[in-house]
């Protein structure tokens, strides 16, 4: 892997950036190295909660059950001030007691520092679920946690002899832990395989007491990681928005490997391999921004993450989205591994199976239910849409008579169609490359079945019952059940009508024509919520930060303010991204506008305040927008540079001027992957008012046809 050399980027991240959102929890303040198997945060609401229940001494996948914990003092909640965040290192001290605790980490193991300053030292290690802790030899402690069907162990030695009191709560083991007062460190190692692997790891990575050089190598790995990207000019504000945002990126997924060994969860053994297996990652979250982002910094550790997909494929049978270490998880919708895959590959990505991929996404969507929170066979409702092309809706107070639907997430009509729309052309894109015609026609046909819910005198997406009827009365922007499930998903009608990047000119062409288009995006910013913002967001908490009915607070908008570059005016693209980071990419604890998602919502932010974006996954091209910063240099691992540069940007001069890349002119508003793979300049002139004529030739458009072959664009 590249080693960059890096003039101390980490400084400029906050982890507390959005660690209060508007109405869900976006963010922690969260202490891990990149992909790492440790990740720590203060348990406790959020940073506005006064007082930090404990610290987990690991969490079993981003944002879900902590595993162990460790707290000084009686093991109860507490006041606490003082606090430092840092992507290596998390600092704070307990109003009442005095107690400092710090913590810093390597991949699998982690390492506590307090410091008491009374005679005597006291602290909670305990279970967070069912589980059991020991303490011998004084200073060693021993435990396993059971969770989602599988443990997780740990290995831990304090610096000092302690002694212990255990207790327990139902399942639960506590043990109190004294000791002299002054310095109490406790070094751990974690493991999914066993306690001997646990210590293994604790000392292969801390082998002895050495806190603070821990702490520099942590360090280290973050300017190293942070250093790929290195920006000039912009804000204060601006820099550290992105290296956050690029620190955020860098989470997941999760390498697992321990001495060439990992236990998966989904097959519930042990392997040995000499290739790292890596899980938590929730592709409906990921695969429009993030995904992309990591194909061009680490196309190798990609290319080890798509084949831990193929080999979780193997081991389970079926082809996950949501691939937690504990196994396949049913959330949300679609079959995004498929664009996955697909991008991957149409970027020059080689070194895993496709062959093998490809039999999992192919039987995932053709043998596989396509109802939303479900994993397993078939049901008749995907038989319907195998021969009718969507998936029916409901009519208000119907109820529902297939017992495999979800009682709240429901059948989610129209995001189940549009998304398995997308997920069958990045299929048949692979087929085509696998030699497989009559898949890549089947799969073809079943892209277009977006337009079976397409209503023409709305000019939306819109559900249909199993007679063919539109459902009615039905309110786009608000009818469906909490969260619009009914007929939609996290988000309503407005944004899923332009969920389809696989085919934007064929949405076009149903609304009208390009024209029509434009005029429609622009609606989409200005058509009022009608009803209070309180009615609004009790219905959709996803769709946060509206702007009109768009909501910048949610993935599925991530590519919408893009599309006006498919309409001739990529001016307004460049207008809305500008308004939208401004707006809503803030550095303060609210400065992230929905639910990040592990990196889900960070990797737009990258790509964005950049001045580029992967509009439709699988597609090897980037739309140009408006960098916010002077210079952005990007080290690749090829060891070649792509230097991008916005000569007089600033917040005025947010519209694109004049374009050269690699030295030539350019008159289209996006480039191919293989432009800047082996390094590459993209020269940008910026002004104030916009150019309207660059990229408005309906010949310069980026590709935005489900006839498009990805393999052209190499």
């Amino acid at each position: 892997m590249l080693t960059v050399s890096a003039n101390a980027q980490v400084e400029y991240v906050d982890p507390t950036i959005g660690n209060v959102g508007l109405l869900l929890a976006p963010t922690r303040p969260a202490v891990y190295l990149p992909h790492s198997m440790v990740r720590m945060y203060p348990l406790r609401e959020d940073a506005l909660d006064v007082r930090i229940q404990a610290f987990p001494l690991t969490i079993s996948s981003h944002r879900d059950k902590e595993l162990f914990s460790i707290m000084p003092g009686d093991g109860k909640p507490a006041v606490y001030d003082q606090e430092v965040t840092t992507p290596y290192y998390y600092s704070t001290r307990f109003s009442a007691s005095g107690v400092t605790t710090e913590f810093t980490t390597a991949e699998r193991s982690g390492y506590f520092r307090f410091t008491f300053p009374h005679s005597k030292a006291s602290l909670v290690l305990a279970n967070r679920v069912a589980g059991d802790l020991t303490l011998h030899d004084g200073n060693v402690v021993e435990g396993e946690e059971q969770f989602s069907g599988m443990k997780a162990y740990v290995y831990g030695v304090f610096s000092k002899q302690v002694a212990s009191t255990a207790d327990r709560t139902g399942t639960r083991q506590h043990l109190l832990i004294t000791a002299d007062g002054g310095v109490l460190e406790f070094r751990y190692g974690v493991s999914f395989i066993s306690t001997e692997q646990a210590k293994s790891n604790l000392l292969h990575e801390i082998p002895s007491p050495g806190f603070d050089a821990v702490k520099t190598a942590a360090k280290d790995r973050w300017n190293s990681t942070l250093g790929r990207i290195a920006v000039e000019g912009g804000t204060e504000a601006q820099r550290r928005v992105f290296y956050t945002a690029l620190y955020r990126s860098s989470e997941r997924m999760i390498d697992i490997t321990e001495d060439g060994r990992y236990y998966s969860g989904f097959d519930h053994q042990v392997h040995t391999d000499p290739r790292p297996f890596y899980v938590d990652n929730w592709l409906w979250d990921t695969y429009h921004a993030l995904e992309p982002l990591q194909i061009l910094l680490n196309p190798e550790m990609e290319a080890d993450k798509l084949q831990s997909y193929v080999r979780m494929y193997q081991q389970a049978g079926i082809m996950p989205t949501f691939a937690l270490v504990s196994g396949p998880y049913a959330c949300m919708n679609g079959n995004h591994s498929a664009p996955w895959f697909a991008d991957a590959w149409f970027k020059g990505i080689r070194n895993f199976d496709l062959a093998t991929a490809y039999e999992g996404v192919r039987k995932r969507s053709l043998e596989t239910t396509l109802l939303p929170w479900r994993l397993g066979p078939k049901t008749p409702l995907d038989d319907f849409y195998a021969e009718h092309g969507y998936m029916p809706a409901l009519r208000p107070g119907q109820k529902e008579t297939y017992p495999q639907v979800h009682p709240f997430e429901k059948r989610q009509p129209v995001p189940v169609t549009l998304e398995n729309s997308f997920d069958d052309w990045s299929i048949a894109q692979i087929a085509r490359t696998l030699n497989k015609p009559d898949d890549e026609k089947l799969f073809l046909k079943r892209a277009a079945n977006y337009k079976n819910l397409f209503r023409e005198e709305k000019e939306l997406m819109w559900p249909k019952d199993d007679a063919g009827h539109w459902i009615e009365p039905l309110d786009p922007k608000f009818d469906g059940g909490m969260g619009g499930r009914d007929y939609y998903d996290e988000n309503n009608g407005y944004t899923y009508t332009w969920d389809v990047g696989h085919d934007y000119a064929g949405l076009f062409s149903m609304m009208g024509g390009v024209e029509k288009a434009e005029a429609n995006l622009d609606q989409l910013f200005r058509e009022p919520l009608g009803r209070q913002k309180y009615e609004f967001q009790a219905k959709f908490p996803d769709s946060t930060s509206m702007i009109g009915q768009f909501s910048m607070g949610n993935e599925p908008s991530f590519a919408i303010p893009y599309i006006y570059d498919r309409v001739g005016a990529p001016w307004k693209a460049q207008e809305r991204i500008r308004m939208l980071l401004n707006a809503f990419f803030t550095d303060t604890l609210q400065g992230i506008p929905g639910d990040e998602d592990g990196g889900g919502m960070s990797a737009f932010v990258v790509f964005s305040m950049m001045g580029f974006y992967p509009v439709t996954p699988g597609i090897p091209a980037y739309d140009i927008v408006s960098p916010v910063f002077d210079k952005i240099t990007i080290h690749l691992s090829n060891g070649k540079d792509f230097v991008i540069t916005a000569r007089d940007s600033s917040r005025q001069n947010k519209y694109v001027q004049k374009i050269v890349l690699n030295g030539k002119p350019l008159n289209q508003v996006w480039f191919r992957h293989a432009d800047i793979a082996q390094g590459g300049t993209l020269d940008l002139t910026m002004g104030d008012t916009p150019n309207k004529e660059l990229g408005s030739n309906p010949q310069s458009f980026p590709p935005d046809s489900m006839s498009v072959h990805p393999e052209d664009y190499r």
